[in-house]
């Protein structure tokens, strides 16, 4: 099938070929070409160019058949394909489908990698810290995607504020860290420990994990954006994927 917008693109580099435009100027106009038309949804795949993320596909709210299309127009542009909150029985036929592609149950998180995908080596960039093992969903959902995104993933469960030594002990894992990712429910109060021991960005990821006066994680929401510790960056509830395009974007940054 042929791209639509390739005569678009061709006219562009002609009129780079014949000098008529720069190439900078042409890399710009790429970058906003229209969006793919897939009848139900609008498919961004200049979003790589702008933003230096591509476009990942919510599962929640759409048909089964949508997202396997989707998934499948993204992944034929060799960039990685995600599609975040997935139910276990899309998750399993999307893996079903699509034979190259990794399904993180815990994670409700679906990845199609480019055959181009190595996996990320060297020295760990990003840590990913919870406060509970009830947090890890949430925390693989952002650990994954940033590893589908290139980024060295270190992982650190379990270390919450009531068992204070459990985190102390690792201090320099998170110490060794670029940017930290946060993941905590019932007070919230991680992230502002964490914080309070690093040179390098927080990032807090509130999540819906409590007691009832917890409100569905509105308590640990609050609780992060009231932080005495400055520099930490809040997240929304849940939002494991938004932190890790944060951290990515954060690491970008020379």
């Amino acid at each position: 099938m042929n791209n639509p917008l390739e005569p678009s693109i061709r006219r562009l580099l002609e009129a780079v070929s014949n000098g008529k435009i720069t190439p900078e100027k042409a890399y710009q106009k790429i970058s906003f070409l229209p969006s793919e038309d897939a009848g139900f949804a609008k498919i961004d795949h200049e979003r790589v160019l702008r933003q230096g993320i591509p476009e990942a596909v919510l599962c929640t709210g759409k048909r089964p058949e949508q997202v396997t299309e989707l998934i499948r127009k993204l992944g034929a542009r060799n960039v990685p394909a995600l599609a975040t909150r997935a139910s276990g029985s899309l998750g399993e036929e999307l893996a079903q489908t699509f034979k190259r592609g990794h399904w993180y149950p815990q994670a409700s998180l679906f990845a199609l990698l480019p055959t181009s995908y190595r996996k990320p080596r060297g020295k760990v960039k990003l840590v990913v810290a919870t406060a509970g093992t009830a947090d890890q969903g949430v925390a693989e959902e952002a650990a994954y995607t940033a590893e589908a995104l290139g980024i060295k993933v270190g992982r650190l469960f379990d270390v919450g504020v009531a068992g204070l030594h459990r985190l102390l002990s690792r201090a320099d894992v998170i110490r060794g860290a670029r940017v930290i990712i946060v993941v905590a429910g019932m007070d919230g109060a991680l992230p502002s420990v964490v914080s309070g021991l690093v040179s390098s960005p927080v990032i807090a990821v509130p999540t819906s994990i409590g007691y009832g006066a917890s409100f569905g994680g509105v308590a640990a929401l609050l609780a992060m954006l009231n932080t005495c510790a400055p520099g930490v960056v809040t997240v929304n509830i849940d939002n494991g994927y938004g932190a890790a395009v944060a951290a990515c974007k954060m690491l970008r940054i020379k």
